[in-house]
């Protein structure tokens, strides 16, 4: 049986470029959001897209934080510690087997 039209059917299916396209989404959420591929595959398009969207915006943000911080970002960013943001505690002078 010979086909009538000569033009490709593409009306029905989706092209292999827009399958690539969603499976680059499902491998950004499984890489850098932790998504499983279960998660990624049943969310709704425009959730999925809307998540992709927010994870790239998010991973820029941090990012350009990273960045600033490597700079400097031209501030004096030495920090002074006190009683109240050190991370050891204060010394008693008597552990708990001399109080025994």
């Amino acid at each position: 049986m010979q086909w009538r039209f000569r033009s490709l059917r593409t009306f029905f299916g989706l092209t292999g470029k827009y399958m690539e396209n969603v499976y680059e989404q499902f491998f950004f959420l499984k890489y850098s959001g932790g998504w499983s591929l279960f998660e990624a595959y049943n969310l709704p398009v425009g959730l999925r897209k809307w998540f992709v969207d927010r994870l790239i915006k998010q991973l820029q943000a941090e990012k350009e934080a990273i960045e600033e911080a490597s700079k400097g970002g031209g501030k004096n960013n030495s920090q002074t510690l006190t009683p109240y943001n050190n991370p050891m505690p204060a010394a008693t002078g008597r552990s708990k087997r001399q109080g025994s």
